[in-house]
């Protein structure tokens, strides 16, 4: 009875251990993706932000941010550099694919991770400040941004020990390194073929985190993506300085097309759409208030010209207005984010066109004489067919008319003019109608 009492406690023993989930060392790592491919903008910094909220609340392994930016913002630079700083699950940059590369921006952002990686054909650096130009930030303010970027990008390669000397020479000097030389230098702190080779090289490592030191667990880790929502995408094409000031003058476009030619409605609608997706857009830029003036500027003196008579120099000046407005409608900070300038000046000269040619054709077909309708007949000459006595038949136009002589009796065959209309009598008077009469 003992021993069968033991086998049946062994049993049951058995089965709990089957029902309690296993231990924790025996789990397939899970690191979740986000991608930071493109311009890093307003939208890119809210991405970034839920997908460390995310990876936390999933009690994620860690969160591997994919690289691959020309740089952006300077002020979401910081959003997102604040939120992998502050992520309470280990944060994995890696330059990724071949070809990839963590310009500008995306250097500070990818120092900011705990674990930098960098694949073969990738490079990393270029993060002098500069104009939307293209120009150096000169005078006091340009050392202003110089300085306050070089003491950034230092304290986030020194904190996760890696070269900050060569750190503070990408903002000063815009120098820029492959993967290879990165890991010698020490700028990134390895080079990997892919994220599942990334995984199993980075599994045991220690990192220091504000709440203390990490040990990695990633060998063989599920890694799961999680790309920008389609109306993230959406909002994130619409980010953009060129598009923000093409929007702009697209809504200009429509809405006085749809003032000059009442009840096109085509013109009215795209033109409201632009102006919504205008307003959406530049709520996510910097907007220097100045270079938005300067477009109101140059709307202002393109109407204008269609109105005064001065050959075309008001248009002249809007032109100017306009090339200055989208040269400086974003206010680009040290990253350098600005308009096209070949879209700008391809968008200047059909701005010209439009209203040299079209608005002021449209404006002056307005202008002339009615030739339609009960007003079109006042002034037109013919001829009496009848004695008008006063009342009797005129040729006016190709067709006999009743009519009624206002100046005194005309005779048959006399030259007339229409001076008025009733209903379907005219009233006329007796005039030349020059070389060639009009005949029955």
């Amino acid at each position: 009875m003992r021993v069968r009492h033991l086998l049946g406690a062994g049993a049951v023993a058995l089965a709990i251990a089957a029902l309690l989930p296993a231990p924790a060392a025996a789990s397939t790592p899970r690191v979740e993706q986000a991608d930071l491919n493109g311009d890093i903008n307003t939208i890119m910094a809210a991405y970034i932000s839920a997908s460390v909220s995310r990876a936390e609340a999933d009690h994620a392994d860690a969160l591997l941010v994919v690289i691959n930016t020309p740089g952006g913002i300077s002020t979401s630079m910081d959003d997102i550099v604040t939120s992998l700083l502050n992520s309470k699950v280990p944060v994995i940059a890696f330059v990724y694919p071949s070809g990839a590369r963590a310009a500008s921006a995306g250097l500070f952002v990818a120092q900011a991770a705990d674990i930098l990686a960098m694949a073969p054909g990738t490079n990393i650096g270029s993060a002098h400040p500069i104009q939307a130009t293209g120009s150096d930030i000169t005078g006091d303010l340009g050392k202003k941004v110089l300085n306050d970027a070089v003491t950034r990008v230092r304290n986030l390669a020194s904190m996760h020990g890696r070269n900050a000397d060569w750190a503070e020479d990408a903002v000063r000097n815009s120098v820029n390194i492959n993967a290879e030389e990165a890991v010698r230098l020490h700028v990134a702190d390895l080079e990997s073929p892919d994220p599942a080779s990334l995984m199993n090289a980075i599994d045991g490592r220690v990192v220091p985190r504000p709440s203390g030191s990490l040990t990695l667990h990633a060998a063989g880790a599920q890694i799961q993506d999680f790309p920008m929502p389609f109306w993230m995408l959406f909002l994130n094409a619409l980010i953009d300085p060129t598009v923000a000031a093409l929007l702009i003058l697209l809504a200009a476009y429509g809405i006085i097309t749809e003032l000059s030619t009442p009840g096109a409605i085509l013109p009215g609608v795209v033109g409201g759409i632009a102006a919504v997706l205008a307003i959406v857009s530049l709520a996510n830029l910097p907007v220097n208030i100045a270079g938005a003036l300067l477009l109101l500027l140059a709307l202002v003196l393109f109407i204008a010209d269609l109105n005064a008579h001065t050959h075309g120099i008001l248009s002249s000046g809007g032109v100017v207005a306009l090339l200055l407005g989208m040269a400086f409608l974003i206010n680009t900070g040290p990253v350098g984010l600005g308009v096209n300038p070949l879209a700008a000046v391809i968008a200047a000269a059909v701005t010209t066109g439009f209203f040299v040619f079209f608005i002021r054709k449209v404006w002056t077909a307005r202008r002339r004489p009615v030739t339609t309708g009960s007003e079109a007949l006042v002034g037109a000459k013919g001829e009496a067919r009848e004695e008008l006595a006063p009342e009797g038949l005129v040729f006016v136009r190709g067709a006999l008319w009743k009519a009624v002589a206002s100046n005194g009796p005309i005779h048959t065959g006399t030259p007339v003019r229409v001076v008025g209309r009733k209903g379907l009598q005219l009233q006329v008077e007796a005039g030349d109608t020059g070389p060639k009469k009009e005949d029955a």
